[in-house]
Formats: C-alpha cells, sequence, structure tokens
C-alpha cells in the first residue's frame, strides 16, 4: 500500500441530527453517525463529505472500497 494511502473501516448509522463520529468498536472501526437518511446513495455520500472534512483532503480522496448498500463499510483514504 502506498504510504500515502490508509484504510479504515466504520460502522455508519443513517438518520442522525447531525454527522460526527460517535465512537470506535471492539475490534477497531469507527462508529460515524450521518446526517442523511440510506436512501438513493444520500448516506454514503454525507459519510465521504465527512471524512474528507475530517482527515483534511479533498472529497475525491475518500472512496468506498466495500459496503456501499452495508452500514459496515471499508474507506480508503488517500493522503497529500
Amino acid at each position: 500500500m502506498n504510504p500515502a494511502e490508509c484504510t479504515i473501516t466504520v460502522r455508519v448509522r443513517p438518520g442522525a441530527s447531525r454527522s460526527r463520529m460517535t465512537g470506535t468498536m471492539a475490534d477497531g472501526s469507527m462508529k460515524i453517525s450521518v446526517a442523511a437518511l440510506a436512501e438513493d446513495g444520500a448516506a454514503n455520500e454525507e459519510l465521504i463529505r465527512f471524512l474528507a472534512k475530517y482527515y483534511g483532503v479533498p472529497k475525491n480522496s475518500v472512496k468506498i472500497l466495500s459496503g456501499m448498500s452495508s452500514r459496515r463499510k471499508i474507506i480508503q483514504i488517500q493522503r497529500g
């Protein structure tokens, strides 16, 4: 893996009042609540927006590698 890339696992809770990281699961996955419903990809888009802001990277540097229709997702983040 390129040192400018990292892969994280997240557990997403859609439909929250605001997007935020709410903790860490026992397996090390990040728990993230997103302020979008799981309809028409809105929650995935909000997750990408949130993670880009959280890590300080452009939105196109955040990719969902697996779990597009699941609450558990594997995310790739490219830095610098």
